[in-house]
């Protein structure tokens, strides 16, 4: 939990560093370097990485072709994983050693895509209308090609940093479980990865109608808890059907949990979130965003209802996700069951999730069993010299643009790493329009200025933690 101290750190440094030094950032990188990145982007996006159908491991040779090419000698590149389709890539770019390393982090896989539910192939890589189109351009390859290309740049022009660069490439974020890159890099390789910080994906910035509105700075996450709801059913000939329907029982309960929503609140940071939102905020939903962020239950059920990722914001959501029943088209089912996704606030315990699902499908038949073990960590502490550093590139590259620590809705393996000890935030400078925003869905895309954009300012901030004093 963030402590009282930590809060008022925080609303000290939501201010954005107008008084900071100016960096002598370009708001694009050059040209041959802007090519290097979209050429490794193209390259990953048009590898099937999807957790069924596809492999990390092409994906992390490629990455390791690339850095060969450039210099990097055998022995600081690693590729290897829990599966031999389930490769990672490890690289570490040598430092002076005078602080620990910094740990660069991006998952490689991505979620299924099929051909005939997108406009375009998902799996080619297509620039159009000021938009990179395809499966994992947002989630998460755009980083990955950004962190491969600017390791590429900073060892061409000879830049000494005062710790270990690391960038890990990791399989299965998306699926996780035994093939969870990080989590097997933890187990069997910490030694590889073991960092003072880590960056990752998570914060993005937000823009709205073309215009910036907050670059992002993810500190803490919400927890993933899969549940199988089933009903077991003796079945029986089509001929002769019974009220007592396994698929009308889970089709019953699942419409009770449609229209339920667990309590709506904050805590520290999303407070803090809301705060800065009702700063920048010019509609009418500027007073309810403050109010929400003092603890109003009045204006919380208007603030949720006016966003989707607000709503998530200020609640544990539970949706169904998958479907499965009946075994054959003449014969009453003997299984129905369903798959739901609980993306959990930090401060809610998976007992009181389970045993709240159970209230609300009001069924005895639906049992309710969780999939997976469930992983949940601290907040990141909320370092001034992280804070510090990511406000001044901000404000630099976009002057008046306000940092805000945040709170994200989903997950990212940034838990196992704050879990075992390493601090973890995630930080893009890509900016996406918040109320158009493709992760997991179909025509996935990214903007081109944005990517660009966000290469510039990872390439500054990386700069900016490595060396003392800057």
């Amino acid at each position: 939990m963030l402590t009282a101290k930590k809060c008022s750190v925080l609303r000290l440094l939501l201010i954005p560093f107008l008084c900071a030094a100016p960096l002598s950032a370009q708001s694009m990188r050059p040209e041959a370097e802007k090519q290097l990145a979209r050429a490794i982007y193209k390259e990953f996006v048009e590898i099937q990485s999807g957790y069924t159908t596809g492999a990390t491991t092409p994906v992390a040779q490629a990455a390791a072709a690339r850095l060969r090419a450039a210099g990097f000698p055998e022995s600081d590149i690693f590729v290897g994983g829990a599966n031999p389709k389930k490769a990672n890539l490890v690289v570490r770019y040598h430092g002076t050693g005078a602080r620990k390393p910094l740990l660069l982090l991006a998952h490689t896989d991505v979620v299924e895509a099929k051909r005939e539910d997108w406009t375009l192939d998902p799996f080619q890589f297509i620039e159009r209308d000021g938009f990179f189109y395809g499966r994992g351009t947002g989630d998460d390859k755009a980083q990955a090609a950004i962190w491969i290309a600017n390791l590429i740049r900073y060892k061409q022009e000879g830049f000494r940093p005062d710790r270990d660069i690391i960038v890990a490439l990791t399989a299965d974020e998306e699926g996780g479980g035994p093939y969870n890159g990080v989590t097997w890099l933890l187990k069997n390789h910490r030694d590889l990865i073991d960092a003072e910080l880590a960056l990752n994906e998570g914060g993005w910035g937000e823009s709205a109608g073309g215009k910036k509105i907050s670059n992002d700075l993810q500190v803490s996450e919400k927890y993933v808890v899969n549940f199988r709801l089933e009903v077991r059913n003796k079945g029986g000939h089509s001929s002769l059907p019974v009220p007592d329907n396994a698929i009308y029982h889970l089709a019953c309960a699942l419409e009770r949990l449609a229209h339920f929503g667990f309590p709506l609140k904050t805590n520290e940071v999303t407070a803090a979130y809301f705060r800065q939102m009702a700063k920048l905020e010019a509609g009418p939903l500027k007073e309810d965003l403050a109010k929400v962020a003092e603890g109003s239950q009045e204006a919380m059920p208007r603030v949720a209802a006016a966003s989707p990722a607000w709503n998530a914001t200020l609640r544990t959501t539970c949706v169904a996700t998958q479907l499965e029943g009946g075994h054959a088209m003449n014969a009453l089912p003997q299984l129905a069951a369903a798959t739901v996704n609980c993306r959990v606030l930090p401060e809610d315990s998976v007992e009181y999730v389970q045993s709240t699902l159970q209230r609300v499908l009001a069924d005895d038949q639906v049992t309710v069993k969780i999939i997976h073990d469930v992983t949940k960590a601290p907040a990141s502490a909320l370092r001034p010299d992280v804070l510090n550093a990511v406000s001044r590139v901000t404000d630099t590259l976009w002057p008046g643009v306000p940092v805000v620590p945040t709170m994200v809705m989903g997950a990212t393996d940034g838990a196992y790493l704050r879990a075992a000890g390493i601090p973890t935030y995630g930080v893009q400078g890509i900016f996406m329009d918040r109320d158009d925003i493709r992760f997991h869905g179909r025509d996935e895309r990214l903007s081109v200025q944005s990517f660009y954009e966000g290469q510039t300012f990872l390439y500054e901030l990386v700069k900016v933690l490595s060396k003392t004093g800057d």
